[in-house]
């Protein structure tokens, strides 16, 4: 197997998955929830696992900071064509940086930055308690962490809807599946990773669905109205029983000042039990 775990999924999920009605849905969903917990830019942003910066780079034409931080080279050479492609003032607040997520510390020279993303990572690890120490320990007090996973607890709809009977009944209890870039994937749930994001200091204080509809039905790109698709996306993961049901869901924390230190980068127990 290639050093580069990434190399031969890097045209599938840049070329492929993100330019579906669903990748650019999952794009325009979490931004705009995401906008509603980041401070105003010219703020910092460290975007673990940020790939080709299709999450980050919208936020670089807002003003924001951007570092990217991913351990495959082929896909921050992706990240580097499309930031070559902007203009200068944005292309000049990105960074990238090649390094695992858990040694976000060690790369990036002990920064702590107002927002540590990790969307769509934790789900090829193993576990995710050394990744979300690490997002935690990278972000500044008062700084959020915000986390995509994959939901657990609906692993079972994609094989009923296929019709695929007894692996749907076999995925009630399942903690993992095959992905649609075809490698193994692991759920979490909201309780689990609040419970995380607790210990690194950073308590959640909401949660969201990012895909329902989208997930489960085959929407061609040319004919679907892609924007029409993410306000009612967007408005779903806001709301019960619709976001609990979502394929994958979106969970915010804010760093206190526990056992921080001193420096900056200049900018509730369990899960949260309200809606945002």
């Amino acid at each position: 197997m290639s050093e580069d775990a990434w190399a031969a999924l890097a045209d599938p999920f840049v070329e492929g998955a993100y330019a579906t009605v669903k990748g650019r849905v999952r794009t325009f969903v979490l931004h705009h929830q995401l906008l509603t917990h980041l401070p105003d830019p010219p703020a910092t942003v460290l975007d673990v696992g940020g790939g080709a910066a299709h999450q980050s780079l919208p936020l670089a034409r807002l003003g924001y900071r951007v570092t990217v931080l991913d351990p495959s080279p082929t896909m921050l050479e992706k990240a580097a064509q499309r930031v070559g492609a902007e203009p200068s003032e944005v292309a000049g607040r990105f960074r990238l940086i090649e390094a695992p997520g858990e040694d976000a510390a060690a790369a990036t020279a002990g920064e702590l930055f107002d927002a540590v993303l990790c969307h769509g990572v934790l789900m090829y690890l193993a576990q995710p308690e050394p990744m979300v120490r690490a997002l935690c320990d990278s972000a500044a007090p008062g700084g959020i962490v915000s986390v995509m996973a994959l939901n657990a607890a609906t692993l079972a709809i994609r094989p009923a809807l296929d019709g695929r009977w007894a692996d749907a009944l076999a995925a009630f209890d399942a903690t993992h599946e095959t992905g649609v870039l075809g490698t193994e994937t692991r759920g979490d749930t909201v309780e689990h990773l609040s419970e995380l994001l607790l210990r690194g200091h950073a308590p959640a204080e909401a949660w969201y669905g990012v895909w329902l509809f989208s997930d489960w039905l085959d929407l061609p790109l040319a004919t679907t109205d892609v924007a029409a698709v993410a306000d009612v996306e967007l408005e779903a993961g806001r709301r019960d029983p619709y976001r609990q049901v979502s394929r994958v869901f979106h969970l915010v924390g804010r760093r206190s000042a526990v056992g921080r230190p001193a420096q900056a980068s200049g900018g509730g127990h369990g899960a949260p039990t309200t809606q945002p």
